[in-house]
């Protein structure tokens, strides 16, 4: 089906009754005959790849030839001598002492150290009784201190580019490593290869920066970056790295390939941040490639998060203050046939602590043993200028055209500044996405996860994955490319992947066909999640519909008026906007929305009336709803998930007996540590699964109830309280006028299945609803009001349990340097790691 363009601008700026009509009477697309399912895999797929590894061999295929290109690598023949790269000279002897001198003379850093030493001199209790020239030895003395304490952090900080021949050596290894873990190997799109390198002559000329801005799923990304560089002949870039890597062996062979050391977090430490934005200061005025995940961390879901904005907001200052001109962002997406750590983000996502990276454990991973994890895809987008992208930024923003901010109203406009680096940051996710390239494995688990079946034949599974390829390419999306390979045989390569994520029955013959279910739903979901970003819209506007839908009746009665359905969507995208990144144009949720009707109409999910009532076609209900249900079984996860994490707010009702000392305790409000509610949160959120009434137990992940809690401190349901230097942990409460209520005396509370003193009535409880009209309907769970009673007689026991850990009353939640903190209550402290409620 040909995709019809996006909305006119100027047809979004009339009334929705106009737009309803235009999207109601417009032709459809026609239905081209390629399109029907069961077409070939490689149809419309993105241009051929080059595999980066393909001309790798292993000693034990041939040893002659593997110590032949070993040899080959140490003296440095054709690319392998990384002698013509384009990019700032680096791999010199006496490269880091250069770098470290450049970076400890930088203006700002002197600055901040001589501000920071006038600022302890003073302090001083003696600084009134010390004579000038006493006060200036002492400043002098603490300038100097702190002038060594910099030259110590800065050794541990910058990368040590010293020599070529490690770095061909190395690339060598890591090549061999992931040309037997990713048995498929490293791909490339050589079109984009050639705009990147067409960009990095550019960038050169003029003494700028690459900029690369990958997304980040894996350890693997660290090195897949620095190959790619060195295999093309671009100046491998300096690279952000945690320093929870900095470990023996690993960490100085990291640090010599470019790696930059940093704390994960610095909180109010001044130094360490003049110290930091010195670095990239000099890095960024030299002209050095740089490179730093936008994300952060390693997404555990699979999908993008939210942007972090630290390391952003020092490129940023940079070309904003005018310290370098200009740099080029250049927006990464790295997509794996299977991640080598999912099956350990499981685990953290289920509550599990974060285990410490050693090099045993990460190369004994049984992921890495198998040797056969597919392939990695890396593909960049159009590198752009970060000033130019600034500069429209201040068009877009301006209140009046004839003034247009200029980059010094936005040095001195706090509020303006955040605004344009929050648009940088959504802006490199967006281009990622756009960038991104669907996997087999996520075809495969994307298809198995919204199935409403138990299992999917063959021929079936078949049939979906080709219907599925081709609603990504009308989103705008972009399949994997696997040359000639058919889908049959392109599916059979991705189970084979997947192992036994995928259960299989049949395949003795016992059944008609063989037959393929999910056999981990959860860790299959890590892979669904990677084609959320397409089809979001879609399925928020699904949903919506299925609020009415799942009331029952006739079709006549499952019409959903225009208004209504816009409504809910617009609260639904509100709730769920930490959690997604939504496509970028003029317009933002309501051109996301009519986009989504007309694509939705063009595919003959729904037909519109003349009244203006949206229903589902009688197409779509003649074909079983299978692309409708396809939409909604993508978000009902996270539809459960925001449920569930506004449900358990309830464990945090006070009682009487948290404050026997107050008369009036109904208007006390309960402080607890984030992490001990998000502990308990989850246990109960197990509880509920087991018990029947949540339906995915992807919901009670720690990430998305940890995005859950930050919409509901944004809409002021929570307040969250956290230290100012970081150090002491974060506390959470019920802002007062969301506090339930109890009931006074225990009949009517027995008058439901479970005893709960907590009232079913309230702002939290209609929240609660709201967002429980929106899930999938369950076998035990027609009516949403029983569910949500049940729940709560759990979350009152969670609170009870909660409340022997830790409590407080806000009055006394008063820490000495001016922070808001509980006092924690150690009576009857202890774990509930293993517990049970």
């Amino acid at each position: 089906m040909a995709r019809r363009n996006h909305l006119d601008v100027d047809l979004l700026r009339q009334d929705d009754s106009a737009i309803l009509e235009y999207i109601r009477t417009g032709p459809l697309p026609e239905v081209r005959s390629e399109d029907e399912p069961g077409s070939p895999y490689p149809l419309e797929t993105e241009p051929p790849t080059r595999n980066l590894t393909s001309d790798f061999t292993h000693f034990r295929d041939d040893p002659y030839t593997f110590l032949r290109d070993i040899g080959k690598h140490l003296v440095g023949t054709t690319y392998r001598s990384y002698e013509n790269y384009v990019g700032r000279d680096i791999l010199y002897a006496g490269f880091t002492e250069e770098m470290k001198a450049r970076v400890l003379r930088n203006e700002l850093l002197r600055k901040r150290i001589a501000s920071l030493a006038d600022r302890s001199v003073k302090e001083s209790p003696i600084w009134s009784r010390m004579s000038r020239l006493e006060q200036e030895d002492r400043r002098q003395q603490v300038v100097e201190w702190l002038e060594a304490v910099t030259s110590r952090l800065a050794d541990g900080m910058i990368c040590k580019f010293e020599s070529k021949k490690f770095l061909r050596l190395a690339y060598y290894i890591v090549m061999q490593i992931l040309g037997r873990t990713y048995n498929q190997g490293l791909h490339v799109n050589a079109e984009e290869i050639a705009k990147l390198k067409e960009i990095a002559v550019i960038a050169a000329k003029k003494n700028q920066s690459l900029i690369f801005l990958p997304c980040h799923r894996s350890h693997i990304d660290y090195v897949c970056m620095q190959a790619i560089c060195f295999r093309v002949g671009i100046s491998v870039p300096t690279v952000v790295a945690g320093d929870n890597l900095n470990m023996a062996v690993i960490g100085p062979a990291l640090n010599h390939l470019g790696a930059m050391w940093m704390r994960r977090s610095f909180g109010d430490d001044q130094l360490y941040s003049a110290l930091i934005q010195a670095y990239i200061d000099t890095l960024l005025a030299g002209g050095y490639n740089f490179e730093c995940f936008i994300e952060g961390g390693r997404s555990r879901l699979g999908k993008l998060l939210p942007p972090k904005f630290g390391i952003l907001k020092f490129i940023f200052d940079t070309v904003l203050s005018g310290r370098t001109e200009d740099c080029w962002i250049v927006p990464v997406s790295t997509q794996y046939d299977r991640v080598i750590e999912a099956e350990s983000y499981i685990n953290e996502l289920l509550g599990s602590e974060k285990k410490k990276e050693t090099l045993r454990g990460f190369f004994n991973a049984r992921e890495v043993l198998s040797l056969k994890m597919g392939r990695v895809d890396v593909r960049f987008h159009d590198p752009w200028s970060l000033r130019g992208f600034i500069s429209a930024q201040l068009e877009k923003l301006a209140p009046d055209p004839l003034r247009v901010p200029t980059f010094v109203d936005a040095l001195v406009n706090a509020d303006l500044r955040t605004r344009i680096l929050r648009s940088l940051g959504y802006q490199v996710l967006s281009d990622i996405n756009k960038a991104s390239v669907v996997m087999p494995t996520a075809l495969i688990g994307t298809v198995l996860l919204t199935l409403r079946g138990r299992g999917v034949g063959h021929s079936e599974l078949i049939r979906r994955v080709d219907w599925l390829c081709i609603r990504i390419r009308e989103r705008g999306g972009r399949v994997a490319d696997f040359g000639k390979l058919t889908t049959v045989q392109v599916v059979d390569r991705g189970l084979e992947v997947l192992g036994n994520l995928v259960g299989s029955s049949g395949g003795d013959g016992t059944l008609l066909e063989k037959t393929f279910y999910a056999e981990d739903r959860f860790q299959l979901s890590f892979y669904r999640n990677m084609v959320m970003h397409l089809f979001v819209s879609d399925a928020i506007v699904a949903v919506a519909m299925y609020t009415k839908i799942k009331q029952g009746g006739g079709p006549s009665m499952q019409r959903v008026p225009v208004k209504y359905l816009f409504d809910q969507c617009v609260w639904l995208s509100k709730l769920l906007a930490g959690e997604f990144v939504y496509i970028q144009q003029p317009g933002g949720i309501r051109a996301n929305f009519w986009e989504s009707i007309q694509l939705l109409r063009d595919q003959g999910v729904i037909s519109i009336s003349e009244d203006g009532c949206v229903e589902l076609s009688g197409e779509e209900r003649s074909r079983g709803r299978e692309f409708f249900d396809f939409y909604c079984f993508l978000l009902w996860p996270f539809c459960d998930g925001y449920w569930f994490a506004a449900a358990s707010l309830f464990a945090l009702t006070p009682m009487a007996s948290d404050f026997p000392d107050e008369t009036d305790s109904v208007n006390e409000t309960l402080w607890v540590e984030v992490k001990e509610f998000l502990e308990v949160a989850q246990i109960l959120g197990k509880t509920v699964y087991a018990q029947g009434d949540l339906s995915y137990f992807e919901a009670v992940n720690k990430e998305v109830l940890r995005s859950a809690f930050k919409e509901f401190e944004a809409e002021g349901i929570i307040v969250v309280r956290r230290s100012k230097s970081g150090r002491l942990p974060a506390t959470m409460s019920l802002s007062p006028e969301w506090l339930p209520r109890r009931y006074d005396d225990d009949a009517k509370a027995r008058s439901f299945s479970r005893a709960s003193r907590i009232r079913p009535e309230g702002p939290l409880w209609d929240y609660v609803e709201h967002i429980s009209i929106f899930r999938r309907e369950g076998k035990n769970r027609r009516d949403s009001a029983s569910v949500s009673m049940r729940v709560l007689a759990l979350a009152d026991d969670a609170g009870r349990k909660l409340k022997q850990r830790r409590v407080q009353t806000v009055e006394d939640a008063k820490h000495p340097e001016g922070d808001a903190l509980v006092k924690v209550s150690r009576a009857t402290r202890g774990r509930i790691g293993g517990s049970k409620l």
